[in-house]
């Protein structure tokens, strides 16, 4: 059976309070969801660099952490007052009071507080690190992994800056309660509810990074507190390397601290077929799970998936959207399939600096590329057989459907690039004095999707005398960014859970957080920075539509097209819904149950 999803947006900002409460369902003993994920599972820790570049990362994380507010699957923003409260106690500079519920705790029994609190802000704001320290040589091409130590005495978190913390530029102050922390930020941001969440725990990284075994949790969260409130060098080294680097891992862990869980579930065992997650005893949350266990395997492969599906060793898929998936989905018994579509985009970056071929420092080079990219053929192609009424995407800002889309594509200069012209991209290229420019593309080569992409553009490519070549690798996501890996890249991104906030962290010059093709232009800097300060949607859209001329004016690259989307879910579980955000089927996975019998 094949449904059809309706997407409810809401417009403007709207919030929904969970009410606190200890009465709510229990679990079910013995229950079982697995779910099939496409990327592997690398890091506990998703904040990092290298822990953000794959969503499995960001499910677990979300489905073992807590946090004040989350989104649902209608973009509304949900208070969660049984974990705390978040504030805004001034204006002016906005500084916001966060306060952790008495009843939260980590897995282990510690109760989460203002320390928790405190390190998510020294770790994601960037503000304790070394001034002007650069990573980059550190990290291992191959892997995205750091390959040696920073030098003595460096202290670099590699946190979310570029999410918003980084506004928040003086240290906290922490209340006399012990679970309310006050943070200041520079200038106004958007997304300051969602920002700060506990997500390692204060005691268990203060004691891997000190060696110290600690027998009390509060003397290791007041040694953690010390060494962030004096700014201690020495200690928030170790702290940083610590936070960077040790929750990193393929298998269960020999320490069980690493495994400790603010949230609904708690990680249990980890290998190379995914990661297992337990519903935690500790909670008290109204996010109470009803299954006991869930399982993310790992199965990269689609047919390999579908034949999980049928066979009962998975309950819940999500492949890649396309209509004969779609149609032998439906063929199967006792399995429900919906289609939709999502928040996430399908994109094409070139690199501005540090390009492996170093060709698109030209932006002659560059728009050459982008005029002979068939993006309307990638759509009918790839999208239109399954969601009919499926559209090119013409804004690296603004989705289809929301506010000043329409105007933002009149006016953006995206309909230069509305169809493919080779003999523009051939005088741009002997305006350039270059014959035959190599591109190396780089993308996931276990996606379906993406080999049929790159076939496709290296295909039209070469119309203009552009040799494409296949820079893809399996470890795709920890390359991103990395200079020397590739020349251009084929990927998704979804920002919508960032808000205003979210052009910042790709497109502003300084960001780390998402801005990986070095796009640096302090006019844009200037816009993102007001964009994020904007709450009047129809200013909103203005200033996006600003962005968005100046990123096809130089080149940048190519949005494509909002990704449909594809579900199965077994019959024997139920409460399945997906949000067109990016925790997916993940986003209330605690309602999930199982079938009835009979």
């Amino acid at each position: 059976m094949i449904l059809n999803s309706l997407r409810i947006v809401a417009v403007g900002a709207v919030a929904v309070v969970l009410l606190t409460g200890c009465t709510g369902p229990t679990v079910v003993a013995g229950s079982e969801v697995t779910v099939a994920v496409a990327e592997p599972f690398t890091s506990l820790n998703p904040a990092t660099s290298y822990g953000r570049t794959t969503s499995t990362n960001a499910n677990v994380a979300y489905l073992a952490g807590a946090s004040f507010a989350y989104y649902d699957d209608q973009y509304r923003l949900v208070d969660d007052l049984s974990f705390g409260t978040a504030e805004i106690i001034a204006d002016d500079p906005l500084t916001v009071k966060y306060t952790v519920s008495p009843d939260a705790r980590w897995s282990d029994g510690t109760p989460i507080d203002a320390a928790d609190l405190l390190l998510a802000w020294a770790a994601n704001s960037g503000a304790l690190n070394t001034p002007d320290f650069d990573d980059s040589s550190y990290v291992d091409p191959a892997t995205g992994r750091y390959a040696t130590d920073f030098p003595a005495g460096t202290v670099y978190f590699n946190g979310a800056v570029g999410a918003g913390l980084e506004k928040a530029t003086q240290t906290p102050q922490l209340g006399s309660d012990g679970r309310t922390l006050y943070v200041h930020y520079d200038t106004f941001v958007p997304a300051w509810k969602t920002l700060l969440a506990p997500g390692i725990p204060a005691h268990v990284l203060q004691a891997i990074a000190s060696g110290q075994t600690y027998d009390d949790a509060r003397k290791a969260k007041d040694d953690l507190i010390a060494a962030i409130t004096t700014a201690d060098q020495l200690a928030l080294g170790k702290l940083a390397r610590a936070w960077n680097d040790a929750y990193n891992v393929t298998a269960t862990p020999a320490d069980p601290r690493l495994l400790l869980s603010s949230g609904p579930y708690a990680v249990s065992a980890i290998d190379e077929t995914g990661v297992t997650l337990d519903a935690n005893s500790q909670y008290r949350g109204d996010r109470r799970p009803k299954i006991e266990t869930i399982k993310l395997r790992y199965s990269p492969d689609e047919l390999d998936t579908i034949k999980l599906l049928e066979d009962g060793d998975v309950d819940i898929i999500t492949p890649e959207p396309k209509a004969d998936t779609a149609t032998t989905l439906g063929g199967i018994g006792g399995v429900t399939v919906v289609t939709g579509s999502e928040s996430r985009n399908e994109h094409l970056d070139l690199q501005f600096a540090d390009s492996r071929s170093g060709m698109f420092g030209d932006e002659r080079i560059r728009r050459a590329f982008l005029e002979v990219v068939p993006r309307q053929q990638i759509l009918e192609q790839l999208v239109t057989p399954l969601q009919s009424d499926a559209t090119v995407l013409d804004s690296f800002v603004l989705h289809p459907g929301s506010v000043g889309y329409a105007d933002a594509v009149a006016a953006n200069g995206s309909v230069a690039y509305s169809g493919t012209d080779v003999a523009g991209a051939t005088a741009l290229l002997a305006e350039a004095g270059v014959t035959a420019p190599t591109v190396c593309i780089l993308y996931d080569p276990a996606s379906d999707l993406r080999q049929t992409e790159f076939a496709l553009i290296r295909d039209s490519a070469a119309r203009a005398g552009f040799v494409v070549t296949d820079c893809s690798s399996p470890d795709w996501q920890g390359l991103l960014g990395v200079g020397g890996a590739y020349d251009a890249a084929l990927f998704a991104w979804d920002t919508s859970r960032l808000g205003p906030g979210a052009a910042g962290s790709i497109f502003r010059s300084d960001s780390t957080l998402a801005n990986f093709s070095r796009y640096s232009d302090p006019a844009v800097d200037t816009l993102v920075d007001q964009l994020a300060a904007e709450h009047d949607p129809a200013k909103q859209a203005a200033l996006a539509t600003q962005i968005d001329t100046a990123l096809w004016d130089a080149a940048y690259g190519v949005p494509l097209y909002a990704y449909p989307t594809l579900t199965a879910v077994r019959d024997t579980v139920t409460g399945v819904t997906r949000s067109p955000q990016a925790h997916g089927v993940f986003w209330d996975a605690w309602q999930w149950a199982p079938a009835p019998a009979g």
